[in-house]
């Protein structure tokens, strides 16, 4: 019996032990296979970053080279600058960088980018490189020559002590192995010589971008908690057995506000409210309570909206767009001033399709911006010198006075026209000085404001 079940248990277990070796085989190559992908991708990033890092010191050179009236030349240039950050940037995405410090490094491409790509894109004839801006160029220029060099060293020591960028997240993973990785210890210094770099002045197109607001630039005086829990109240209007329970957020901070949230007996879900600590602004407005099937028409939404903004302290809002989702619209509205829609001072309110009651509004905008009064120009152009800009293929819906930020961060005065080509809908913003287009967005057909 024993040799009997020997005869069948041995072979059995050989083939179960062989097989065990061939998926364990498998396996090992496999994962071997993947190592070796991950690793040739890395190692090719990272030399073509290094490549065009020095591509890039080039590039520069080749613009400051020409003549100073050379715009073709300039804006060649610079449209290649552009691209080579771009690619610069994508590189550096593709590495395992996520735990390492070299956010400094990126910031300095990705404003390289904005920089030389809005130079490019505008008129030159008319808005030619500043002296400020040619020596920013000459800074850059410099700047990357000493970029290039380090990358370059690290490269230098990758090949000839043959590291491996799988041993970078090895390190980065054990933080008590990353001091001694020659790779990181390169990113590192490359990333401590930009952080000295001083701040260049890229002028407002490109600083808007990486603008952090802040309410502190509101001004105002601080506000206690019991001020914005009697603002809360009168707001929500939720009668005199409300109950409010406040909560402060970011204490000492430049975000520092205050979330009121509201419960009733009257009003089943609760009302949040988000004020800002200096000068108690109100940045948000939330009802919770439940939406139910639509019944009203966005137009009608649109109407009940425009009078709960004013009643709530907003008159003059009008509505420029409407976007219906399920049962919600979204709707924004912004402020006027002697006929022009004053686009910077916007407010998104939310509607329930089911009554056309707000349900809740974003202000932040509105806060950040609000002015009592502008300094708004005549439009030195007439309606009809600007239309005959138009593409004649353009079937105009209606025009307007329009205060918009543009995309150099400048605010100016523009005739909106609101029309339909190609089967889309557009709105096209004209600067009302010389007619140059400063913006273009489709609209949806669906939109219930006053797409006229």
């Amino acid at each position: 019996m024993y040799k009997r079940l020997s005869a069948i248990m041995f072979p059995l277990t050989a083939l179960l032990l062989l097989g065990a070796l061939v998926w364990g085989y498998q396996e090992n190559q496999e994962k071997n296979s993947i190592l070796i992908k991950a690793e040739n991708q890395y190692q090719r990033a990272f030399h073509d970053l290094s490549y065009h890092v020095e591509r890039l010191h080039g590039e520069l050179g080749n613009t400051l080279a020409v003549n100073t009236t050379s715009n073709g030349m300039h804006r060649k240039g610079l449209v290649n600058v552009w691209r080579i950050t771009s690619e610069a940037q994508n590189e550096i995405n593709q590495l395992p960088l996520t735990l390492l410090p070299f956010s400094e490094t990126e910031e300095f491409l990705s404003k390289i980018s904005n920089f030389s790509y809005k130079a490019a894109v505008r008129d030159f004839t008319k808005k030619p490189l500043t002296e400020g801006e040619m020596a920013n160029l000459k800074t850059l220029y410099a700047n990357s020559a000493e970029i290039s060099k380090d990358l370059q060293d690290v490269q230098n020591k990758v090949i000839s002590n043959r590291l491996r960028w799988m041993d970078v997240e090895t390190a980065l993973a054990t933080e008590e192995k990353a001091e001694d990785n020659t790779i990181i210890d390169g990113f590192k210094t490359v990333d401590k010589r930009v952080a000295a770099y001083p701040e260049l002045d890229y002028g407002p197109s490109v600083a808007s971008i990486y603008d952090k607001r802040s309410v502190k630039k509101l001004g105002g005086k601080p506000v206690t908690a019991e001020q914005i829990k009697a603002k809360a109240l009168k707001f929500a209007d939720l009668g005199g057995n409300a109950n409010v329970k406040m909560q402060e957020n970011g204490k000492g901070t430049e975000w520092a506000s205050y979330t009121a949230t509201i419960t009733s007996k009257e009003h089943k879900e609760p009302v949040t409210m988000d004020f800002t600590a200096e000068g108690g602004l109100l940045i948000s407005y939330n009802d919770n309570r439940e939406v139910g099937p639509a019944k009203v028409s966005m137009k009608q939404a649109v109407e009940k909206a425009g009078k709960f903004l004013e009643k709530k302290g907003y008159p003059g809002m009008t509505a420029v767009s409407a976007d219906r989702y399920d049962n919600l619209g979204n709707l924004t509205f912004v402020t006027s001033q002697d006929g022009v829609l004053i686009y910077p001072e916007k407010m998104t309110v939310r509607v329930g399709l089911d009554t056309g009651e707000a349900t809740g509004f974003q202000a932040s905008d509105y806060v950040q911006e609000h002015k009592e009064k502008r300094v708004i120009p005549k439009p030195e152009l007439s309606l009809a010198e600007v239309r005959a800009m138009l593409n004649p293929e353009f079937k105009e819906l209606y025009n307007r006075l329009a205060w918009i930020e543009n995309e150099d961060a400048e605010e100016l005065l523009t005739y909106e026209f609101g029309g339909k080509i190609n089967g889309s809908q557009f709105r096209i913003y004209l600067n009302a000085a010389d007619g140059n287009e400063e913006a273009v967005e489709q609209i949806r057909t669906s939109s219930g404001a006053q797409d006229k």
